[in-house]
């Protein structure tokens, strides 16, 4: 079994990283919000690129990635979700943790 060193606070990393991107955000207002919910499209592009590096499946360039190559991108996907959520809402802990909860019972009933 691997060792892995513990994950830091989720939330609090999150209104860091927020914090981080709008001090170094090119493109403020609106346009900067829907830009950094676009970013998820390139995120998820690269989890695609990935698989496909993965398992060879372009002829040209044969096996390009690792398996670890897609967790690390669909991690990627996921903290992008996450920002350009908590960038939406501060209340972005809430709004998931909530929605978490209505998929919860919705798929696995209620507790």
């Amino acid at each position: 079994m691997n060792e892995q060193s513990p994950a830091p606070e989720l939330w609090s990393t999150i209104d860091a990283l927020c914090g981080w991107l709008d001090t170094n955000r090119p493109v403020e207002g609106r346009e900067g919000l829907l830009l950094r919910i676009l970013k998820l499209s390139e995120e998820v592009g690269e989890v695609a690129e990935a698989v496909i590096g993965a398992t060879g499946q372009n002829p040209r360039k044969g096996v390009t990635h690792t398996w670890e190559d897609v967790e690390a991108e669909l991690c990627d996907v996921a903290i992008t979700a996450l920002l350009a959520l908590r960038t939406l809402t501060p209340e972005a802990r809430e709004v998931f943790g909530g929605h978490l909860e209505r998929v919860r019972e919705r798929s696995l009933g209620s507790k």
